[in-house]
């Protein structure tokens, strides 16, 4: 079974978060959320998250993918631990499987994983790094091997879909999607 290491910091974004945590469970994947440290994560809109564990706790074990949600000040929470930066750096050199929406893909950035990647942030968030090296797009979603990106609260169903086909195929993916009884949007406004 896949696991998935998905950190929660204070003032994280909850659609991206939750929505990644519970459709990939949906298909079946093993999902930790691990808290920076032993608190309830309040995120942006107020809602409370209960971690798994902490972040420490969950650093002992093994994960097929880490997941970084978004929001703010989420993200930069991320960005400030360096316990975040060392995962990335590690996980990376491993070719295991980070994903990253809406600001969280600028911690990739800090942390030097995005380096000779094409990759997607929430508006303006990798563009104010200067990145170079970095192939920015403005696509919803954005796969560059092992690096998986995406753009923010509304972009959050169709990247925890691309988590899950990455991770246990095509089938499990349509499955999970079938079973939400997504609408297809017709160009009506």
């Amino acid at each position: 079974m896949a696991r998935v290491l998905v950190p929660l910091a204070q003032g994280c974004e909850e659609i991206e978060a939750v929505t990644v945590i519970d459709l990939l469970r949906r298909a079946g994947v093993e999902v930790i959320t691990a808290g920076l440290d032993d608190a309830v994560v309040v995120a942006s809109r107020g809602t409370r998250l209960v971690p798994d564990m902490n972040l420490d706790r969950a650093l002992t074990q093994d994960f097929d993918m880490v997941v970084l949600p978004g929001g703010q000040p989420g993200a930069d929470h991320l960005n400030a631990d360096p316990r975040i930066h060392a995962l990335l750096k590690q996980s990376a050199g491993e070719r295991k499987y980070i994903a990253a929406i809406c600001a969280a893909p600028g911690v990739l950035a800090k942390a030097g994983v995005l380096e000779g990647r094409r990759a997607t942030s929430f508006p303006g968030t990798l563009e104010k790094l200067g990145l170079r090296g970095t192939t920015l797009s403005e696509d919803d979603v954005v796969r560059d091997g092992n690096i998986i990106t995406s753009r923010g609260p509304g972009t959050a169903m169709d990247f925890a879909l691309t988590l899950i086909e990455i991770l246990v195929g095509r089938d499990t993916r349509n499955r999970v999607e079938a079973a939400l009884q997504r609408p297809r949007w017709r160009g009506q406004t």
